[in-house]
């Protein structure tokens, strides 16, 4: 199936700058998914098996395809709706193929003022429904800020931040909008097997944290820990290593859990950067040497400690 998909795959290239509806992207996407290979039930008892959904159409890296195929096999309704949490300018954000392929209606965020006033310059933002909001989130006023979006149920929500992930999903009341599908970013250096986070910092900014720019978020366990208590459950992390997946635990029958530890990726890209915020291309012993004795905090027992 892989060396089938794959040969999809390679119809399914970067859109070119700027071109916020590429026709000939579109067209690729929807022939692969017509594919019965494509839509066909994956083997569950493969750990990432997830993987083997992915196409990138305007995400970052596959997550297009991850999301396109949960909609299909979840049977989600054909109008949802989405709520998405840093999203830069919008090009490469995970929902882009969303909205545009689905026209889900849509409620985005970001704490930079000019990356805001891109989505809205876009031709998106008057071709399709959704508003963007600027606006630096904290666990103080999410649940304000969300309420803005006058959504009372949604299919989808994708936190990435950058930051305070933890603290910003651990404040927010899920039970408000009941997202089918939930995507987190977590920080692959921090490893499987302790459930950390950095400290809480309510203007916590990446670049300014560590030079390097990877002291931020949560590991993957941290972030399992605090959806798991709010009623989700972990099916896989993309191959690029920085989003991990969770339903709803309603769908616990229809798609199994997958094993935390054997469910983890690494990071497969090299984003570090040096004092004079070049990149540098190292690896992740590398970049964890980097920030090495810095503070976390265990989320489980509440305790500060050190990378």
């Amino acid at each position: 199936m892989k060396f089938f998909l794959n040969k999809f795959k390679k119809l399914i290239k970067p859109a070119a700058p700027r071109d916020w509806e590429n026709p000939n992207l579109l067209l690729a996407a929807k022939s692969l998914m017509s594919a019965s290979t494509w839509l066909e039930k994956p083997n569950f008892s493969s750990s990432k098996w997830i993987q083997d959904k992915e196409f990138q159409v305007y995400s970052q890296f596959g997550d297009d395809g991850i999301i396109q195929w949960l909609i299909f096999f979840l049977n989600l309704r054909k109008k949802g709706r989405f709520i998405e949490f840093g999203v830069g300018d919008y090009f490469e954000s995970i929902s882009h193929f969303l909205l545009i392929n689905n026209r889900w209606e849509g409620f985005v965020m970001d704490g930079d003022e000019q990356n805001i006033n891109e989505v809205k310059a876009s031709p998106l933002y008057w071709r399709y429904k959704f508003n963007a909001k600027k606006s630096f989130v904290t666990k103080d006023n999410v649940e304000s800020l969300l309420n803005q979006s006058n959504f009372d149920k949604i299919e989808l929500l994708h936190v990435d931040l950058d930051g305070n992930d933890y603290w910003i999903l651990d404040a927010l009341n899920l039970n408000r909008f009941n997202p089918d599908i939930l995507i987190l970013e977590y920080n692959a250096i921090f490893g499987f097997d302790r459930a950390i986070t950095v400290p809480y910092n309510q203007n916590f900014y990446r670049m300014q944290a560590h030079f390097s720019g990877k002291y931020f978020g949560a590991s993957l366990p941290a972030l399992n820990y605090v959806a798991t208590k709010k009623g989700y459950y972990f099916i896989g992390c993309n191959s690029a290593g920085n989003n991990a997946y969770f339903l709803s635990n309603k769908y616990i029958s229809t798609v199994p859990k997958a094993d935390l530890l054997s469910g983890y990726q690494s990071a497969g890209y090299r984003e570090a950067r040096n004092k004079q915020g070049q990149l540098i291309y190292s690896d992740s012993i590398e970049e964890l040497n980097a920030i090495k004795g810095l503070p976390v905090v265990d989320v489980i027992s509440s305790k500060k400690e050190h990378l």
